[in-house]
């Protein structure tokens, strides 16, 4: 038999995508709601029920809920990017059976697909959040292959030892398999049984930095996310305010996770004022009527809720360079080197290690 018989018996490769990952790069959701959705019975594709690993194109018809999706090609390569201060008291969800505030309820609606939220923060954790709507994007940062690294700024309330530190950074048995700090570095602030660490984790798993330190007889009585891979929360976004990130800034993000640059989508004039608009505004700090809960200060501790997270941050001396590149730096670093026409920032190498 010739060599061209056989290639004409070999099976021809599949066409199209999966369907999850088509899905949730135009923002309908993660990969793995896409999933979820599938084995539930309320995806079709062309009117027949959806199966997991089904390829398609551009000519399917896809429904979810008996909606029709609406697909337009160039909507499908859109990658932007926001970063946001969440305050207390917000849920990580789209809606809310009580009523309750959610973290969606302050973003800008974007005109192409929806925000995927990167990862989730408890009702009563602070700090960032990002959301894109790109939803490979936003698989592969929350996926553990990547190693995104999240840093949080926690206060202890108890003794805290060296001996404690070992074993949270050795690793110990939670309810759900063994978990650990990658680093823990303390911080100023605090007094008494009160003290400010800064502390990192590779997973984004429920409640992890509460339950590793309750684990061991102490309690956590704020927490605050200060740093996400290569993301720092600046002090110049106030809390429960958002800021759109940069063509720049978006690059470096998607090339820590093996992604190629995309355009963001231009804008008309119109459009371009308005955003703009709108970026003024969540740059401002909170008026009367927007203020937003905050934790309440532990006994003993009268210090604002916001302050002592961000002072360690400024005071601690620069540990070793962190895992991927600093998209967003504090203003004191920012003031020490000449600003960047697009926005980048340097890079630097490392892995696990809190910012000082």
């Amino acid at each position: 038999m010739s060599d061209k018989d056989l290639q004409d018996q070999q099976p021809a490769p599949p066409s199209g995508e999966k369907l999850q990952k088509v899905l949730a790069r135009i923002g309908v959701g993660s990969r793995r709601d896409v999933e979820a959705w599938i084995s539930q019975g309320r995806i079709k594709v062309n009117g027949v029920a959806a199966t997991l690993g089904l390829r398609v194109d551009l000519h399917d018809a896809i429904t979810v809920d008996g909606k029709l999706i609406k697909r337009v090609e160039a909507a499908e390569a859109t990658r932007r990017v926001v970063m946001y201060n969440k305050p207390d008291g917000e849920i990580c969800t789209r809606d809310d059976p009580e009523g309750r505030p959610t973290v969606f309820d302050r973003l800008p609606r974007p005109k192409e697909g929806r925000w995927i939220n990167i990862g989730r923060l408890d009702i009563n954790t602070t700090g960032l959040l990002l959301f894109t709507t790109d939803g490979e994007l936003a698989n592969r940062l929350m996926h553990p292959s990547y190693e995104m690294d999240r840093e949080y700024a926690v206060r202890v309330r108890g003794e805290v030892d060296d001996d404690m530190i070992d074993r949270l950074k050795a690793g110990v048995m939670l309810e759900d398999g063994p978990a650990k700090f990658t680093d823990i570095q303390k911080a100023p602030g605090g007094e008494g049984f009160n003290h400010w660490y800064h502390c990192v984790v590779m997973e984004g798993r429920n409640r992890e930095v509460r339950r590793l330190w309750e684990s061991q007889g102490v309690v956590v009585s704020r927490l605050k996310r200060v740093r996400f891979g290569p993301v720092f929360l600046n002090s110049d976004l106030p809390m429960g305010r958002w800021r759109e990130m940069s063509q720049g800034e978006i690059d470096i993000l998607a090339a820590e996770v093996g992604l190629q640059p995309v355009a963001l989508p231009a804008l008309n004039l119109k459009a371009k004022d308005k955003l703009e608009r709108l970026q003024r505004k969540s740059t401002r700090p909170l008026g009367r009527g927007e203020r937003v809960r905050t934790l309440r200060p532990a006994q003993g501790d009268a210090a604002p809720a916001e302050r002592p997270a961000r002072a360690p941050r400024e005071e601690t001396p620069r540990g070793k360079p962190n895992r991927g590149s600093a998209v967003a730096e504090r203003p004191s670093e920012m003031r020490k080197r000449p600003a960047r026409p697009d926005g980048d920032k340097p890079a630097g190498r490392g892995r696990g290690k809190p910012r000082g």
